[in-house]
Parts: structure tokens; sequence; C-alpha cells
């Protein structure tokens, strides 16, 4: 049982990561009044950026000159700027344009979506690969650097102390947003332009700033999410589709957590699954058996979802699969007619005023307009 444990944890963490940065930064968003449904483009965003960084440096670095302070810094700063111009212009089109909200959010996420994937492969092109993937195994190695005593500590070290630091970091950003939130004059004038903007321009507040500010910090924290998956979980490895559906699932963690940052960090291992992988020692039942780097014994990429057509053009000694290809862009939602609200539905008149009560989601709760 300890062995499964000490197995089990320390994946479902590390599943969990990326949706504890996506929540972050759409509990910030949305606190400030914006329903930012772009997360998982940019999420995507910050994903691409980061391996765009990290490719180019070590194309153009020799073998063994790599700065490790560089090699954590070029793709960090990629990812955050590739997000925060994502964040200014989901902020543009819906603050200063007042364009609709979820209909910006989901432009904003097929453009991320369809740009990481255009890239990647323009990148994978240029890299020359066997497989079609991109392997950043220098960068990603820096970056999964671990505490030098964690494996002296038995399973409290494995559990507890055998992450990246950007595991860490997720934590301290979910930590310190909570705390801001909620203990600060700041968070009070950020929670009050979300519930009530006009009486929070009344008193005095500037409610552009505060949802500029708060949505663009918000992007790059989700843009963070991306950074991790692929370059800490999937060891610094990109194929097309890669980051999956993960945004979604982190824009559900919000509503879940009840928009509490400190309560994503224990929920976020929830919805965290198996990710399975080609290696040598392990290979699922799905990927062919003639991986070439399952011949030469070197852990390889994860196997890329081929679609039968790509299959029979692709070439003999590459890592296929029999799963279908996903689609690029898609909702998980459960369409149940019992349980799916219909705002219009609730649309009510009061026999003596004769205005319209519609209940709304701003700002992370009810409110009625």
């Amino acid at each position: 049982m300890l062995n499964f444990l000490v197995t089990f944890i320390p994946r479902a963490i590390m599943q969990g990561i990326p949706l504890l940065y996506g929540s972050t930064g759409e509990i910030l968003t949305e606190k400030s009044g914006n329903l930012n449904l772009g997360i998982p483009g940019i999420m995507y965003m910050g994903a691409i950026s980061s391996v765009i960084g990290a490719f180019y440096y070590e194309t153009f670095t020799p073998k063994g000159m790599m700065n490790p302070l560089l090699a954590v810094l070029i793709p960090l700063v990629c990812c955050l700027i590739g997000s925060l111009l994502t964040g200014l212009l989901y902020c543009f089109l819906t603050v200063s344009l007042r364009a609709n909200q979820n209909v910006t959010g989901l432009a904003i996420t097929t453009f991320g979506v369809g740009f990481g994937n255009f890239f990647g492969g323009s990148l994978i092109k240029l890299s020359n690969a066997e497989v079609p993937a991109i392997v950043l195994g220098g960068t990603s190695g820096y970056i999964k650097t671990t505490l030098p005593f964690a494996n002296k500590l038995g399973w409290f070290g494995q559990v507890f102390l055998s992450y990246g630091f950007l595991a860490y970091l997720a934590i301290v950003i979910a930590i310190v947003a909570s705390y801001i939130l909620k203990r600060t004059r700041t968070g009070l004038h950020l929670r009050a332009v979300g519930e009530s903007p006009a009486t929070a321009d009344a008193a005095g507040i500037n409610v552009v700033k505060y949802k500029y500010v708060a949505t663009c910090v918000g992007s790059m924290i989700a843009g963070l999410g991306g950074l991790y998956y692929v370059l800490d979980y999937s060891n610094g490895i990109w194929s097309h589709n890669a980051f999956g559906d993960r945004g979604w699932l982190a824009i559900a963690l919000v509503i879940f957590t009840i928009w509490r940052p400190s309560v994503s960090i224990l929920a976020s291992i929830l919805p965290s699954r198996r990710s399975t992988r080609c290696s040598p020692t392990s290979s699922p039942s799905w990927c062919s058996s003639s991986c070439p780097s399952a011949k030469s014994g070197r852990i390889s990429p994860p196997c890329p979802w081929v679609s039968p057509t790509s299959a029979r053009s692709a070439e003999p000694n590459t890592c296929e699969s029999s799963r279908p290809k996903p689609a690029a862009f898609s909702l998980p939602i459960i369409y149940s007619p019992s349980w799916i609200w219909n705002p219009c539905s609730h649309r009510k008149r009061t026999a003596s005023s004769g205005q319209s009560r519609t209940p709304s989601l701003t700002g992370g709760r009810l409110s009625r307009r």
C-alpha cells in the first residue's frame, strides 16, 4: 500500500500543477469581473512561447556549454511575454472595446491552440526529428532539478520533495493570491470592481486599471501552467496538440473550489489522470513495439496520436499509435438537460417595477442586475 501511494501521489501532483496554475490565474481574472474562457489558449501560448525560446537557445548553444541560469530564464521570460500579450489582447477587446467576453474568450482559445500547433509543427520540421516531436532534454533537465537530499529521505522525500521549482512556485502563488484577495486593500478593491464596477468607480477606484492588471497577471500565471507541463512533466517534449484540454479542466476547477486559490492546491490533484509514455521498460499496448528508442534503450517521447491516414504514410520505424487523433478544439461539457442552466429561462419580471432580473456570474458570485 505504501509503495502504491508513493508512486501515485507524485504523479497526481505533477498532473495537477498545470491545473493549479490555470485555476489561480482564472480566479484573479474573474474576481475583476472578466470571465476569461481563453485560458486554454493562453496556456497553449505560454507553452509554445517557452518551447520556442528553449529550442533556439539549445540550437545555437554548443553541447555542454549551456548556462543553467539562461536555460531556465529564457523559456520562463518567453512564456510570460507570450501569455501577457494574449492577456492584453483579451483586455483590449473586452474592456476597451466592450466586446462579448464569452465570444472573445473562445476566439482566444481557438487562436492559441492553432498558434501552438502551427509553430510547434514548424519547429518539428526545422529539427529534422525522426518522430513528430521536439525534445528539449537539456532545458528540461535544468527545470526538473530537485533538491539534492530528496532521495535520502525515503518516502517523505519522494512524495513532498521530488519536484522541480515550478511545482513549489505554483503553491506559493496560490497562497499569495489567496492572501491578497482576502487580507489586503488591493484585494478588497479588486473584489469591489468585480461585484459592482459602478459602485467601485463612485468610490474612486480605477476600474479599467484593476481589470487590466488582474487579467494580465492572471494570464501570465496561467501561461506558467503550459510551461510546466511541456518542460517539466513531459520532459521537454512537444508534439501536436500536446497540451490537450487541460485548460478547460482549470476553468472547471475554479467553480469547484468556489473561487478560492488556497482550496485549489488540494483540489487540483482530483481531476489528474495517468499519462502513458512509450518507454523501453513499460510500453503501452497501443504503441508499436518498433519504436526506435525502445530498441536503443533510451526513454522516448510520448507516442503521438496518429490518425489511420497519417499512420499509413509514416515511416515504418516511427512510434505510432492506434488511437484516433483528438480534435484540436473541444469543449469537455456533458450535455445533460437536467442540470444545464439556461440564463434566458430564468429571466423574470416583477409585477411592481417591471424590471427584469437576470442572475449573472460576475466576480464568482451570483448578483442581480
